[in-house]
């Protein structure tokens, strides 16, 4: 039987010749009543509580089980990205070296190219001064020829001291001509 404030003042009881004090009871059944009817509105004010409170709990477990969610997908998407970015930067570090050893050698290839060209460029240079000297030598015994022709000619005609011989340091005239 469900037991209600009202039921409890509602309540009648038998009379009998000797019972009860009817007003005494009547009191006692209406504090009762009354004590009952605040236990109850307590009771039903605690039962919302609970219900709010095991909804707010609900609510924040979701929000927990959402936000557990999201840092593993945040943990995994971050490690996927380290070593993505570990991976890029293997690769570039890999392909600067390559890049790196192709212009040191390149670099190589064109010292030994220059080196070359100094060397053929100098001999060249020795063959063009060698060949300048021997020209500028047989020019100089020409002349000398010449000269001695010449003084020999005019002799005959008048008495002329011999001519010197001629002073040509070839060293000297291919340094100018440089």
């Amino acid at each position: 039987m469900k037991v209600s404030p009202i039921s409890i003042k509602k309540q009648e009881f038998n009379k009998v010749l000797r019972g009860y004090d009817k007003d005494e009871v009547q009191a006692y059944l209406e504090k009762l009543s009354e004590e009952f009817e605040a236990l109850q509105k307590e009771n039903e004010s605690l039962k919302n509580e609970v219900e709010d409170s095991a909804a707010k709990l609900a609510e924040f477990r979701r929000i927990e089980k959402n936000l557990q969610d999201t840092l593993l997908k945040a943990q995994e998407s971050s490690s996927k990205s380290i070593e993505s970015t570990k991976k890029q930067a293997s690769l570039m570090i890999k392909e600067a070296e390559i890049k790196a050893s192709q212009l040191v050698e390149k670099a190589k290839e064109s010292a030994n190219e220059i080196r070359s060209s100094v060397i053929n460029l100098r001999e060249e240079r020795d063959l063009i001064i060698a060949n300048l000297k021997s020209i500028i030598n047989s020019q100089a015994k020409l002349l000398e020829l010449k000269v001695e022709d010449a003084g020999e000619e005019e002799i005959g005609i008048k008495e002329i001291e011999k001519p010197k011989k001629l002073d040509i340091n070839v060293d000297d005239v291919v340094n100018k001509l440089l």
